[in-house]
């Protein structure tokens, strides 16, 4: 069973890891496009999250209670997941933020996860001064990247909002030419 388990979760761990690149870049270029940031991919990597954070549960619970602080990790990586697709097809107010870093948010702890059993369980940081290199390095790096990534949504929805009243005032102006 503790096989199936973790197959099922390095399977879908390394789809996750794949395809969130993929839908980040995607629901950029709907966004753009005027569109909703939701996407057939963006619904794969939902679920993929999901099977990612129950897979990790039940491990847990399974083969390493003493990890149980893993739990509520896995919860919260995929309520950014749920966040960020919720947010980019609802555009409720204060959507953007919500919705870049949800799904960066989400990605980050995969990443995270990656790098620290690829470091620490099964390489060559185990114990000392360096080990929570792991666990912060991803949160550093990735952080910076979705800001840059919120700002430049940011600026591009700015510009798109200026492009709409300007054509908006170009037409009332011309009506108000035509009534005269």
């Amino acid at each position: 069973m503790n096989n199936l388990l973790l197959g099922a979760h390095i399977v879908s761990g390394s789809l996750g890891i794949a395809l969130g690149p993929v839908v980040m870049w995607r629901e950029t270029q709907l966004l753009r496009a005027g569109k909703a940031a939701h996407s057939p991919a963006g619904g794969i990597y939902q679920a993929t999250v999901m099977l990612i954070c129950v897979s990790a549960i039940a491990l847990v619970i399974t083969s390493r209670p003493d990890l149980w602080w893993l739990i509520p990790v896995a919860a919260a990586s995929y309520a950014l997941a749920l966040l960020g697709r919720v947010a980019g097809a609802r555009r409720f107010r204060g959507w953007m933020p919500a919705y870049v870093h949800g799904i960066g948010g989400s990605y980050i702890a995969l990443v995270t996860a990656l790098v620290v059993v690829a470091l620490t369980v099964d390489g060559p940081v185990r114990a000392g001064q360096f080990e929570v290199v792991p666990w912060v390095a991803p949160a550093a790096v990735g952080t910076v990247l979705i800001e840059r990534w919120r700002h430049r949504l940011a600026l591009f929805q700015a510009d798109a909002s200026t492009a709409a009243m300007s054509r908006h005032r170009r037409a009332g102006q011309r009506s108000t030419t035509m009534h005269r």
